[in-house]
C-alpha cells in the first residue's frame, strides 16, 4: 500500500509540473504574441490582483486558510518574486537563447541542494537524467557561449533562487495547501509591484516604466496571464510537495519543448532536426528519472 501511494504521488507530481511549465510557457507566448507593453511592476500588480481573489476562494473551499509554516512560506514567496525579477531583468541584456540556457541550470541546482538538505546524494540514474535533460536543452536552443558576460549571471541567479524555493517547498512547506502557497506568492507579487512602483516613472524602463492606461484588451490579456500563472504556481507547489525533487526537476525541462510547440502555433517557428532530437532527449530524461519498480520496492 505504501509503495502504491508513493507511485501515485510521483505520477501526480509529474503531471503537476508538466501542467505548470505548459501554462508558464504559454504565458510567455501570449506576452510575445500580444506585444504586451507594461512595466514589470504594473504587470505584477494587475495580474496578481486578478488571480488572488480566485485563489482565496479556491483555498476557502478546501478549509480554513492557514499557514503551517508562515516564515518558510514568506521566504519561498520572496525567493520566487526575486527570481522572476532577476530573469526578466536579464532579457533586455542577453539573447533569449543564452538567458534560457543559463536559467535551465535550475534543475541541476535542485538536485545538488536537495542532496544537501537530505544529506544523501541522489541515485546515479537521477543524476544522469538531469545531465541528459540539460544536453537536450542545449540541443534545442544552441546558445552562443561567446556572448557570455556578467549580464548572463542574472538568469543563473534566477535559476539558483528557483532551486532554493522548490527545495524549500519540498523540505519545509509540505503541510501547506498548494492554493494557500500560490495565494501567498501572488500577495508577494502585489507587494513587490507596489514597492517597485514607488520608484517608477522612468520612460523606456522595463522594470520601472510609468503606469500605462488600462483598456479592455489589456484587461483580457492580463486576465489570461493571471489564469496561466494560477495554473503554473499551483502546479509547481503540488509537484515539489508530492514528488522527489530530482524526478520533478527532470520533467521541469519540458518547458523548452512546450516553448517550441507554442512557437510553432503562434509564430510558425518550426523546430529543426536538432531541436526535435533535443525534445526526444528531454522526454527520455524525464522517463529515466522516474523511480523504477525495484527502487520503489526498496524504499518501501
Amino acid at each position: 500500500m505504501a509503495r502504491a501511494a508513493e507511485a501515485h504521488r510521483t505520477r501526480t507530481a509529474v503531471l503537476a509540473i508538466v501542467a505548470s511549465v505548459a501554462a508558464l510557457s504559454l504565458g510567455d507566448a501570449v506576452i510575445k504574441a500580444t506585444s504586451l507593453s507594461l512595466p514589470l511592476w504594473q504587470m505584477y500588480i494587475l495580474r496578481s490582483a486578478i488571480v488572488a481573489p480566485v485563489l482565496w476562494g479556491l483555498a476557502r473551499r478546501r478549509g480554513p486558510i492557514r499557514l503551517a509554516a508562515p516564515f518558510w512560506v514568506a521566504a519561498r514567496s520572496a525567493l520566487l518574486v526575486v527570481m522572476w525579477l532577476s530573469y526578466y531583468a536579464s532579457l533586455p541584456l542577453n539573447p533569449l537563447s543564452l538567458a534560457a540556457a543559463a536559467y535551465y541550470t535550475g534543475p541541476l541546482f535542485i538536485v545538488a541542494m536537495a542532496a544537501l538538505v537530505a544529506r544523501q546524494w541522489p541515485p546515479g540514474r537521477a543524476l544522469f537524467a538531469i545531465g541528459c535533460g540539460f544536453i537536450g536543452v542545449l540541443m534545442i536552443i544552441r546558445p552562443d557561449a561567446s556572448g557570455f558576460g556578467t549580464a548572463a549571471l542574472l538568469p543563473v541567479m534566477a535559476a539558483f533562487l528557483y532551486a532554493c524555493a522548490m527545495v524549500l517547498t519540498a523540505a519545509r512547506c509540505r503541510e501547506d495547501d498548494p492554493f494557500v502557497l500560490a495565494l501567498a506568492l501572488n500577495v508577494a507579487f502585489i507587494l513587490a509591484g507596489a514597492a517597485l512602483g514607488l520608484f517608477s516613472g522612468r520612460e523606456g524602463s522595463f522594470l520601472l516604466g510609468p503606469w500605462r492606461p488600462v483598456d479592455l484588451r489589456l484587461v483580457a490579456t492580463v486576465a489570461a496571464l493571471a489564469a496561466l500563472i494560477l495554473i503554473g504556481s499551483v502546479g509547481a507547489a503540488i509537484a515539489y510537495q508530492q514528488g522527489p525533487p530530482a524526478t520533478v526537476a527532470a520533467f521541469d525541462y519540458s518547458y523548452l519543448a512546450f516553448s517550441l510547440i507554442w512557437g510553432g502555433l503562434f509564430f510558425g517557428e518550426l523546430p529543426g532536426v536538432v531541436a526535435l532530437s533535443g525534445i526526444a532527449v528531454i522526454a527520455g530524461a524525464g522517463l529515466l528519472a522516474l523511480p523504477t519498480r525495484r527502487r520503489r520496492a526498496t524504499s518501501g
